[in-house]
């Protein structure tokens, strides 16, 4: 009786010891998966500022007005130019 209860007892440690390993790996690939994770979020902040600072240079009126020079070949309004409309009879 004593040796089938000192074999349950190493069986029952064995599976402990086990399932702490098991748990421990199971531990270190989600941190791993985590730091993983919170490189790829802060390569998406780094691009998202990157991509503000773009739109910011884009936008600026500026530049719009040099590429509406350039490749329309667009001019400002002069007053000589300009032409009224005005309700009524004259």
């Amino acid at each position: 009786m004593s040796g089938r209860i000192t074999f349950i007892l190493t069986f029952a440690v064995v599976l402990c010891a086990l399932s702490l390993v098991n748990s421990q790996y199971q531990a270190r690939r989600q941190f791993i998966e985590l730091e993983r994770a919170q490189a790829a979020a802060r390569q998406l902040d780094i691009e998202w500022a990157q991509l503000q600072l773009d739109q910011s240079t884009l936008g600026k009126h500026a530049r719009i007005e040099a590429n509406a020079r350039r490749d329309l070949h667009m001019v400002a309004v002069s007053p000589d130019r300009t032409q009224y409309l005005t309700t009524g009879g004259k």
